[in-house]
């Protein structure tokens, strides 16, 4: 079966989360944290729009990765069986 583009929604997907949950562990860590009105500097408010932008779009990516792929595996199998 041709490439459908599975593999690179869950690649892209896992690597952007993981890049956001990276600059979340370093907003806590390293850049100073955050309060209730927002980060406490300048590069913590930076890596709080990364946070922001990438935790929901690389999750909706992954997301639909694993969709395709298990749509995929149900189609695989129709085929062994019919």
């Amino acid at each position: 079966m041709p490439s459908d583009g599975t593999s690179e929604l869950l690649r892209w997907g896992g690597l952007i989360v993981a890049t956001g949950v990276v600059a979340a562990i370093l907003l806590l860590t390293v850049l100073g944290g955050y309060t209730s009105t927002g980060a406490t500097t300048n590069t913590g408010w930076f890596a709080l729009i990364v946070v922001l932008m990438c935790i929901p779009f690389g999750l909706m990516l992954f997301s639909l990765g694993v969709a395709k792929w298990f749509r995929n595996r149900r189609i695989s199998r129709g085929k062994l069986e019919g």
